[in-house]
């Protein structure tokens, strides 16, 4: 058995101003209450909330209180996301900390929430790191997990957790509890889903094992929720299968060449009909819309509609 504890902390996050001191308060409530947790994580967002100009460039004063902190406590640190400021662009980006507190890496989130997340730079690079003597953990925020494509390549990496800030308020997050426990078990990983509060989410955050299973779901309230993990489980279970069913990696590494689709260059015509990604809108605006549209085919002139340019 590898015990591994991870700890996430589902916390109200504010707009209005930095939510620093209470993420070191509830680590300091944390690690007093757990002191046998090995990893804290926060969710998307959760220093500074979701207006991009709290944007911060890296490295600055956010990531050296958070090294503080876990230097101070020796466990490894996922501090949520913040928006980053680098140059014309800003990402929203999740650091690693180790328990001497050094920065291991910083992960860009891949799939920004268009049309809403307006402003932000979609990341390229994947994000795996190792805990000694324990295992391999990827990193993911929020919409990422939408497109399956993201977990499969932690899991490909060699990812046997992944840890998975969110910030979700919206009513679909039932649906993203649904799409947490897939991942988990189409890629037979541990996934730590960790959502926010108030303008941080509407709670509920969730974690599950290699088998799908729900291990621990938070309610709706702030939440300081241990868990400790077995990550023999996911060589268990990647050996023999889910519930000793199906071997979903296995069967993946051996028809992985078959998928047309990735291929640079391949003709996508039915995601090409799909339009524009924009916001939904009252029918009688998508009927102007359409009939911009419909001008723009037959000219093949750029047209402007509600500020978007085609």
């Amino acid at each position: 058995m590898k015990p591994f504890a991870i700890a996430g902390i589902q916390m109200k996050v504010s707009a209005t101003y930095p939510n620093i001191e209470m993420m070191k308060l509830k680590l300091d409530i944390t690690m007093n209450l757990y002191p046998w947790v090995d990893m804290v994580v926060f969710s998307e967002l959760c220093g500074y909330g979701p207006l991009l100009h709290n944007a911060q460039e890296f490295p600055g004063p956010f990531e050296e209180e958070m090294q503080e902190i876990a230097k101070k406590y020796g466990i490894w640190l996922i501090p949520g996301s913040i928006f980053e400021k680098s140059g014309d662009y800003v990402y929203n980006t999740a650091c690693v900390i180790n328990p001497d507190g050094e920065i291991v890496d910083r992960y860009r989130k891949m799939f920004p929430f268009y049309p809403y997340e307006v402003g932000v730079t979609a990341g390229s690079a994947f994000c795996v790191f190792d805990v000694p003597d324990v295992g391999r953990f990827g990193v993911s925020i929020c919409y990422d997990m939408w497109f399956p494509e993201t977990i499969r390549t932690l899991a490909v990496m060699g990812a046997e957790v992944i840890i998975h800030p969110t910030m979700t308020g919206t009513i679909d997050r039932e649906i993203e509890l649904s799409i947490a426990r897939a991942m988990a078990t189409v890629n037979q990983c541990f996934f730590f889903d960790v959502n926010g509060l108030d303008t941080g989410g509407s709670g509920c955050s969730v974690v599950c094992g290699p088998d799908g299973r729900v291990l621990y779901q938070a309610g709706s309230t702030e939440e300081i929720f241990p868990i400790e993990i077995d990550i023999e489980r996911v060589a268990r279970s990647r050996e023999l299968g889910v519930l000793r069913l199906g071997q979903p990696l296995k069967s993946f590494r051996d028809h992985m060449g078959n998928f047309g689709i990735y291929r640079p260059g391949t003709p996508l015509p039915y995601l090409d009909s799909l339009g524009p990604l924009i916001k939904p809108t009252r029918l009688d605006k998508l009927s102007e819309y359409k009939r911009k549209e419909s001008e723009f085919n037959h000219t093949n002139e750029p047209i402007e509609y509600k500020g978007y340019h085609f």
